[in-house]
């Protein structure tokens, strides 16, 4: 029986490999055109959210652009939008209808996704099957993934015609040892995987056996945010994210007893939601900071929040490229972060634009904001230092590396087919 199913499964290969040459021949040309970028859920709230929605913004200017979210699980975007950006949901879980077929499928676990991702709990049957027909859809075009499953996806069924883009957000190392398996045979199939940070695009170097056609680092670029530089008098320090064990708010909150102690005329300031949202309100209660640390929820406007603060606190285990420090930056906050390896430490020059300190060390990284909280002199030099650090990542400085991208994918492609167009027909048959 094993290997009978071993049979079928090389004859349903042969028969995909088939198929997708006949794509490939009936293809039209090659193009950047139309822009098609998948993520899981674009009406939610989240770092890669913003950051798409930043790209897609900047490549409207000169593509068609369309944002294919997984799921709709809200009415609008959590996060402003360019206008000439459009979207796509697949699975619309807010009005989805009374299709038995839908309702059947969308009990079901995800057979496309593995099981390993971490977002694996929000896809299903239904979710792999209005996937897979999307992805097959498209003849031309760009398709740019935004997370291991979705990357995986696309590497797996986007037709040849497809120029296809993944990136990623969170480090390789992070990922779990199936996911990095998947990754290391999958990826190659892709035009180009784009890493946020030097240190993972060394991390992709030396672990694929076999790497996309492309392999290269943009980082992310400071979205557009109203207003003026934080004053840097007001008595506030700022931390924002998801509300999830990752992040390490519980840390904060337990060094914060430390500063609140030593300077009980400063307030800390987190704003976001998500699971750990009641714990760490419970945390506040327990440790006597009521008043002294706020849990105002999400904001829509995070230039404003961060303009009324004077230092911004990173506590996360670790990070991709976390857009939060680059906004704090922007605003000319003094920074104070865990030193993670695959983005603060990119990002931040220790005692020139910011703070690193020791992860998991919730004493350190309570010495370090009392420091900057009693030396005026260095939050205002590390807040210069911060700003100056920001132009590096200017949305035009950021987006050219896109369009270079871009182009070079395209003329890579328009060689290839050049050349299957002047390869030598096959002498006939003999009679």
């Amino acid at each position: 029986m094993r290997a009978l199913a071993r049979k079928g499964k090389s004859a349903m290969r042969r028969l995909y490999r088939g198929y997708n040459r006949r794509k490939a021949d009936n293809a039209p040309p090659p193009s950047t055109e139309r822009v098609r970028i998948l993520l899981l859920h674009a009406n939610g709230m989240g770092g890669t959210i913003r950051t798409v929605f930043n790209l897609a913004g900047y490549l409207a200017e000169r593509h068609d652009v369309e944002i294919v979210s997984i799921l709709r699980e809200a009415e609008e975007p959590f996060f402003p939008i360019d206008p000439r950006v459009r979207f796509r949901f697949l699975d619309d879980r807010i009005d989805p209808g009374h299709d038995p077929v839908r309702a059947l499928l969308s009990k079901l676990p995800s057979r496309l996704i593995p099981k390993e991702e971490s977002a694996y709990h929000r896809f299903n049957l239904w979710t792999d099957l209005k996937l897979a027909r999307y992805i097959r859809s498209l003849d031309t075009g760009v398709l740019m993934a935004t997370r291991p499953g979705l990357n995986l996806a696309v590497a797996q069924l986007a037709s040849p015609g497809v120029i296809t883009v993944g990136q990623e957000h969170v480090a390789l190392r992070t990922q779990p040892e199936a996911i990095q398996e998947l990754i290391k045979w999958r990826y190659r199939r892709l035009d180009a995987l784009v890493t946020l940070t030097k240190a993972d695009l060394r991390d992709y170097r030396e672990t694929l056996p076999k790497q996309p056609r492309k392999l290269t680092r943009i980082p992310n670029a400071v979205p557009p945010m109203a207003g003026g530089l934080a004053k840097l008098d007001a008595k506030v320090v700022v931390a924002v994210g998801r509300m999830t064990r990752i992040k390490g708010f519980h840390r904060l909150i337990t060094a914060w007893e430390t500063v609140a102690a030593a300077h009980p005329d400063w307030k800390l300031r987190i704003f976001g939601a998500g699971p750990q949202e009641e714990n760490l309100a419970r945390q506040v209660a327990e440790s006597g900071l009521e008043g002294k640390v706020e849990l105002p929820g999400p904001t829509a406007d995070v230039g404003a929040e961060l303009e009324r603060a004077s230092i911004f606190a990173l506590s996360s285990r670790h990070e991709g490229f976390p857009m939060t420090i680059l906004e704090a930056m922007a605003k000319g906050l003094a920074i104070v972060s865990f030193n993670s390896p695959h983005g603060p430490k990119e990002m931040i020059t220790h005692g020139v634009d910011g703070l690193l300190v020791k992860p998991r060390t919730n004493a350190n990284l309570a010495e370090s904001i009392i420091q900057v909280i009693e030396d005026e002199r260095l939050r205002r030099d590390l807040a210069a230092g911060a700003v100056e650090t920001a132009r590096a990542y200017d949305v035009d400085a950021v987006g050219a590396q896109w369009d270079d991208l871009l182009a070079d994918l395209l003329r890579r492609r328009e060689a290839k087919a050049a050349r299957r167009t002047e390869a030598p027909a096959l002498p006939p048959p003999c009679p």
